[in-house]
Parts: C-alpha cells; structure tokens; sequence
C-alpha cells in the first residue's frame, strides 16, 4: 500500500513539473519572430536600396525596354529605345537616326556597318547601367565602404561610396558615391566619375552626379522617369546642372530569341 502511495505521488510531482514548463513556453517563439527563425537579417546600405526597388521582381523578367531623350549643354545627346536582359548579358539600343548598336554578352556591334561609332561602346554600357543601378548594387565585383552621411544639396542623406574590383565590366576604375532618400529608401543621386577612354587621375579632376526623381512603378518595380546632371564635389554635393534625361514607355517583355543578337550588316566596335 505504502508503495502504491508513494508511486502515486512521483507521477503527481512530474505531471506538475511538466504541466509547469508548458505553461513557461511562450505561443511565438522568439518572441513573436517567424517559428523560432530568430530576428530578421539587418540589411546593408546597398541590399536595403536594393529592397526598396524591388530587385527580387526585377530580377525575375526577362527583359526591359524603355525610351530616353538625352539632353547635353541644351543639345540632344541621345533619342533611342533601349532594351536589355535585366541580368545586362543583352543590350540594345535602337538611336532614331537608323543605327542600332547591340551587346551580345561579348562583343558590342553597329549596323548598318556605314553607321558612325564614336560614342557606341560608351553609349551602350552607360545609360544601361544608370537605368539599372538600383539593381545591380550587389553584383559580383561591388566593394562598398562604410556608409555615413553626406551633403547632395542644402541636405545631408545617406551616403556610401562604391567601386569595383579589377576587371569589373569595362570600366572597373570608375567610382560611385551613391545617395539614399530618407523616406523612400530610393536612390537619390548618385556622384561619378568616367575611366572611360582616360586614366582615373583625369576623371578625378571632373566627377559629376545624376540626380533621379519622379520615380513610377512598372510591376511592383520603381523606376525614375527623370534624370538630371550636375558638376559634384565632395564639400558641397551638387554643382551646376549639365544635363538632363527623359525616360518613358517603361515596359518589361519577352525578347525572341534573337533580339540580343548581332545582325550580319553590322560592324564590331572595341572603343
């Protein structure tokens, strides 16, 4: 009988004990965040501009096209229709005076062959890149230093300067210094500098911004529609306006198959 008791009371102290640690487990673990998963990964400068745009949705179309006017010094630069694979492996750009310059993941090539290429290297690789920015932040070759706040206008944003290891793309000595709106979480502006055809000391001597503004949203992706050009300097930020780009007719699409190829009647452009 005293056996029997004494099993009794065991059984009765552990089903407590147990009843007792179930009640101290809370119903969210981790407080609340995600089956125990733990707290959200902190983004950096880059991934959280990257975010705001909306890189995942990006990233998952084919290809994008859209219309620029491109204004220099009160003269036309550039009237074209540019299209691109949104990895950049194609690019093209049909220009309004009948050329067509195209990228085909190795080579850059004109047609018609007759079609002058001064400026169609640069052309191809440069406006693509400036559309695409706030989704390429993170690509492979990126090296960002510490972010800090910097002076664009007469305010201070968040700021962080970016460069590339070697034989990054074509130009891997270029630098940005790239600004984040406070509220939006969208590119700003971002300092630059141009390697392109001149050696970096050069380039120091005249670096220059391009302020973005009157974002859209095209499929759940912001893009903007207005690009404006000034002289920059690190004190200061933004100098005189140099120029300005109109971008419309945003679409992504589904290129043939051949739409990033080089056509016969084209000739290759290596600077």
């Amino acid at each position: 009988m005293k056996k029997i008791i004494a099993l009794f009371l065991i059984a009765s102290i552990v089903s407590c004990k147990n009843s007792s640690e179930e009640e101290r487990i809370p119903v969210d673990p981790d407080n609340g965040i995600g089956d125990g998963a733990g707290p959200p990964q902190v983004l950096s400068f880059s991934e959280n501009i990257e975010e705001a745009h909306n890189k995942t949705a990006f990233k998952m179309k084919e290809a994008v096209s859209f219309d620029i006017q491109l204004n220099f010094g009160g003269s036309e630069r550039l009237k074209a229709k540019l299209a691109m694979n949104t990895n950049s492996s194609g690019i093209r750009i049909e220009n309004n005076n009948g050329s067509t310059i195209i990228f085909d993941g190795s080579k850059v090539a004109i047609s018609p062959d007759s079609s002058a290429t001064n400026g169609a290297r640069f052309d191809i690789f440069t406006w693509q890149y400036f559309f695409a920015m706030p989704f390429k932040l993170t690509d492979p070759g990126t090296v960002w230093e510490e972010s800090s706040q910097r002076k664009l206008d007469s305010l201070e944003y968040p700021s962080s300067k970016l460069t590339f290891k070697s034989n990054t793309g074509d130009s891997p000595d270029d630098w940005y210094v790239v600004y984040q709106d406070d509220k939006s979480k969208l590119v700003k502006a971002a300092a630059y500098i141009v390697t392109f055809g001149t050696d970096k000391s050069k380039a120091e001597e005249n670096p220059h911004a391009i302020v973005y503004s009157d974002y859209e949203t095209v499929e759940d992706v912001s893009f903007a529609t207005t690009w404006s050009f000034h002289n920059w300097n690190e004190e200061s930020g933004l100098g005189d306006k140099i120029g300005e780009a109109k971008i419309s007719n945003i679409q992504f699409f589904q290129p043939e198959v051949n739409y990033f190829q080089i056509p016969e009647n084209s000739k290759e452009v290596k600077k």
